[in-house]
């Protein structure tokens, strides 16, 4: 089977942890014989590199084809128009991965079907691929593509009507599944397939050595991009709330100085400790550096680091959004919250940290969540696609 693996959301050398759940679920699907997988990979066009640029630079530094552990990741290039483009991105990001793919094609290679992730406007721009190269596609809703823009009414239909021309649309939890069918998608057609963890990656590493450079006071992590969706502000408030507690904040973005700031406004500031963007190496001794991981974002699909950090002996706390309450189903695993209280939450990350699991038991809870239901699901739903597919429209 030749997969075409088509997002916007995937790892290059400029922005290596850039969609990494998609890269670690082609992976681990790469594991089963007869499986080659091509990635186009579009990046927004930009005429500068450097970081004074943020995305934009990093964009412009991507490579325009790599090799990623044995993968080829094509990166083409789009146009993409501030603020008031964003209904015309998924017919820019079309166009440019069209010229891409014709190319690739008059080479000589060939591809069975085409697995687009994220619904917009990558999984518009996918059905427009499918039916220009007359190939079946699957698409994969993973959180804000339905939570946030699935929304915002053109974007909706949008997705709705690529989602009938799909062969099958597979969600990461089963509150996005419930969302799309709300949305008018046929029920039908989508089935979960949660995110798993590697077990082999995430483990206990280096703790007493980031222990030793931190001090010994409880610890409490947070990891992910600092932007509003992802409640950075709660993070500061909890760890206000609780005195003898500090705080590990690994990511970046644009409310990054806001948030450091706000800690110092808060006299917390000798306690919060902003690390910035981590590599993916790096994070298991960020998640093993935490006696508590705190998750309080407004809208998550499957938050890929509550299983990281549990894979690595720590326990979580997190609001009671998306998958979570499908994913932590026990006091080992840590809380979840159905509130966006900072006290409310506060309470749950005191009564986790007086009541620690052994991180032994954590780790052993994650490990429930490996990924070979996942990849066998996926060839499963990619073979039933190829062969009614080919039934019905050769």
């Amino acid at each position: 089977m030749n997969i075409l693996l088509f997002s916007t959301l995937f790892p290059h050398g400029a922005e290596p942890t850039l969609g990494i759940f998609v890269e670690n679920r082609m992976q681990h699907l790469l594991a089963h014989k007869g499986v080659q997988v091509t990635v186009v990979a579009p990046v927004p066009w930009f005429p500068f590199k450097g970081k004074v640029f943020g995305s934009y630079g990093r964009s412009a530094s991507a490579p325009k084809v790599e090799v990623r552990k044995g993968v080829t990741v094509y990166h083409p290039r789009y146009l993409v128009i501030p603020k008031v483009g964003m209904l015309f991105t998924p017919w820019l990001l079309f166009r440019s991965a069209k010229r891409l793919i014709s190319k690739l094609l008059k080479k000589g290679m060939k591809f069975d079907i085409i697995d687009a992730h994220y619904l917009y406007p990558d999984g518009i721009a996918g059905s427009n691929l499918a039916r220009e190269f007359n190939l079946p596609f699957v698409m994969t809703a993973r959180g804000s593509d339905v939570t946030e823009i699935g929304l915002m009414n053109k974007p909706a239909a949008m997705i709705c009507e690529a989602a009938d021309n799909a062969q099958h649309v597979i969600t990461v939890s089963n509150n996005l599944k419930r969302d799309l069918m709300e949305m008018g998608v046929d029920g039908n057609k989508i089935t979960t397939l949660r995110n798993g963890v590697d077990l082999t990656r995430f483990q206990e590493k280096g703790r007493s050595e980031v222990r030793a450079r931190y001090g010994s006071k409880p610890t409490m992590v947070f990891a992910g991009w600092l932007i509003p969706r992802k409640r950075i502000d709660l993070v500061l408030e909890v760890t206000n709330l609780i005195p003898d507690l500090q705080t590990i904040i690994a990511g970046d973005g644009p409310l990054r100085a806001e948030m450091e700031s706000r800690a110092d406004s808060l006299g917390i500031a000798d306690r919060v400790f902003f690390v910035g963007q981590q590599t993916p190496e790096q994070m298991p001794e960020v998640y093993s550096s935490g006696d508590v991981l705190l998750l309080p974002s407004d809208r998550e699909g499957w938050a890929n680091v509550l299983l990281e950090a549990m894979a690595c002996g720590t326990p979580v706390v997190t609001r009671a959004i998306g998958g979570a309450p499908d994913l932590v189903t026990d006091d080992v695993a840590g809380r979840v919250v159905d509130s966006e209280t900072p006290s409310d939450i506060a309470e749950a990350v005191k009564d986790l940290l007086n009541n620690l699991p052994e991180r032994k038991a954590v780790r052993d809870f994650a490990q429930n969540f490996d990924w070979h239901a996942t990849s066998d699901g996926q060839m499963q739903i990619f073979e039933k696609a190829i062969r009614d597919y080919n039934g019905t429209e050769k």
